[in-house]
C-alpha cells in the first residue's frame, strides 16, 4: 500500500497542473495585418468580347481599402456585379484565369456587411444614362499591399455580365466576366 500513496499523489499533483493550464487567460488574438501601399491602380479591360472598360485608383481606408473610379461600355440603368478575384491573371479572353472571388476564409458568398460573405464581394455597379458606373466602394477587411493573406494587391478586379443576387453559391449568379483588371501597386 505504501506504493499506492505516491501515485496517487503523483496523480492528483498532473491533474492539479494540468487544471491550472487549462484555466489560464487565452493569448489575445493577433491584430489584422495592415497593408504598406499608399495607393494602387486598376485598368479594366473588356472581356468576353464586351466593350467594358473602366479606371479604378484604390487606396487603403480605415478598416479596408476604398476603390473610386469609372467603369464605361454598359447599357444605359445596366445593375452589374462587381468582385474582387483571387488572381490577378486575366490573360483568358474570358478572364476565367482570374479564378474566383477572395475568399481566404472560406466563407459563404454574400452581400458585403450584411453577414457571412466573401473578401472580395462588394455591392452590385449600376450605370447612368450614359452607361457609365461610377464606383465609390469601401471594401471592409481587406488590406493593400504587405502580403498578408487578406492583401489584394495583385489579383484581379472584374465587372460581371449581370447582377450579384448576394445568396446564389458561390458566385451570386452575376454571369459572366466582361472586364477585368489587376491590382497594380503604385507607391
Amino acid at each position: 500500500m505504501t506504493h499506492a500513496t505516491p501515485t496517487r499523489l503523483v496523480a492528483t499533483i498532473a491533474c492539479s497542473l494540468l487544471a491550472a493550464c487549462a484555466s489560464t487567460t487565452p493569448a489575445p488574438a493577433p491584430k489584422p495585418a495592415t497593408g504598406t501601399a499608399q495607393e494602387a491602380v486598376v485598368v479594366l479591360a473588356p472581356a468576353s468580347g464586351s466593350l467594358v472598360s473602366g479606371k479604378l485608383v484604390l487606396r487603403p481606408q480605415g478598416d479596408g481599402v476604398h476603390i473610386r473610379g469609372e467603369v464605361g461600355g454598359l447599357k444605359a440603368g445596366d445593375v452589374r456585379g462587381f468582385h474582387i478575384h483571387e488572381r490577378g491573371d486575366c490573360s483568358a479572353a474570358d478572364a476565367s484565369s482570374a479564378g474566383g472571388h477572395f475568399n481566404p476564409a472560406g466563407s459563404a458568398h454574400g452581400r458585403a456587411g450584411q453577414g457571412a460573405h466573401h473578401a472580395g464581394d462588394t455591392d452590385n455597379i449600376v450605370a447612368d444614362a450614359r452607361g457609365v458606373a461610377r464606383i465609390d466602394a469601401h471594401v471592409r477587411g481587406v488590406t493593400l499591399g504587405g502580403g498578408a493573406a487578406n492583401d489584394i494587391a495583385g489579383r484581379a478586379l472584374i465587372v460581371h455580365a449581370a447582377a450579384d443576387d448576394y445568396s446564389t453559391q458561390p458566385t451570386g449568379n452575376a454571369g459572366g466576366r466582361v472586364a477585368c483588371g489587376v491590382v497594380r501597386v503604385l507607391r
